[in-house]
């Protein structure tokens, strides 16, 4: 019972220390380009991101570890990690560099991650499945908001 309450603590872990690097693209890089550049009317203000975002982490943690936790998949924790990977860069890629058109590149692989992983889960585990579904709406809003930016701008 302890080692798998470990591997929801390591999960948790690694899931919540891969976007640190993303999160110091954004504060460094952000401003004041992003003051500057043309912004659609449905973009929600700057606040709103962190509580977002710490819910999905939370989530798209707890649906991977119970799929772990039943199938002691590697594949699929690979595929996670890969997962988490192009999550952490999209900051980079968007805040950092300010290549507005890769980042959309970029979303565009985290959602495809996102569907392969929800449909490994949902044969394993229904409820990582519906675990996975607010990470797959933000993440499909925040194509449409990527988008927008990249043809505004």
């Amino acid at each position: 019972m302890k080692n798998k309450y470990l591997s929801l603590l390591i999960i948790l872990l690694i899931t919540f220390i891969a976007p640190m690097i993303g999160s110091y693209a954004t504060t460094t890089f952000k401003e004041p380009w992003y003051s500057q550049i043309i912004l659609p009317s449905f973009n929600p203000p700057s606040w709103v991101f962190a509580p977002v975002w710490s819910t999905l982490y939370f989530l798209m943690s707890l649906a991977i570890w119970k799929v772990w936790i039943k199938s002691f998949e590697t594949k699929l924790l690979k595929i996670y990690l890969i997962h988490l990977f192009f999550n952490s860069t999209w900051s980079v890629v968007f805040f950092g560099f300010h290549l507005i058109g890769i980042a959309l590149v970029n979303l565009v692989i985290i959602l495809i991650f996102i569907i392969i992983l929800m449909k490994e889960y949902f044969s394993i585990d229904k409820m990582s499945f519906y675990l996975m579904i607010p990470y797959l709406a933000w993440s499909s809003y925040a194509l449409i908001l990527n988008s927008s930016i990249f043809l505004l701008n």
